[in-house]
């Protein structure tokens, strides 16, 4: 496991490991029922585990309606990743969790048909392509 510890969030652009192994089913910006998706759908089996992108603090963990059960974590530097439709979240608010540390499990809650992961990173509270920070798709797969 990677640990990105003493690294600032903005250093670790292009280098993160994707939170789940799997297919990128949805990009960043692709149309949605109401407006565009602000992050990346990627399939995935139902109870892989999800690992936090980098060392941060929790500090949402709940169900959110539209997002199911939700985990973000504050990685400093106004950055932020979430993790949505959860089928388990194994932190709570406060919690600090490391690089590749389990968070969650991959689940369909939120409405989901199929299970998945949606994943974002947020700068100011603004969406950014987490494509550009995480490590290459190889074949439309992640991890």
């Amino acid at each position: 496991v990677l640990d990105h510890k003493n690294k600032p969030f903005p250093k670790l652009k292009g280098k993160l490991a994707w939170p789940v192994k799997g297919r990128l089913l949805k990009k960043f910006g692709s149309a949605k029922k109401a407006g565009r998706l602000d992050g990346v759908l990627i399939a995935a089996r139902e109870g892989s585990m999800v690992r936090s992108v980098s060392h941060g603090r929790v500090v949402f963990a709940d169900w959110l309606r539209g997002y199911g059960l939700l985990l973000i974590v504050d990685h400093g530097e106004k950055y932020l990743s979430l993790y949505a439709f959860n089928e388990n979240l194994y932190k709570e608010v406060g919690d600090w969790v490391s690089a590749g540390e389990s968070i969650a499990t991959v689940g369909m809650s939120g409405g989901q048909q199929k299970a998945g992961l949606y994943f974002s990173i947020r700068k100011n509270g603004k969406p950014v392509n987490p494509i550009r920070w995480c490590r290459a798709v190889k074949n439309g797969r992640v991890g």
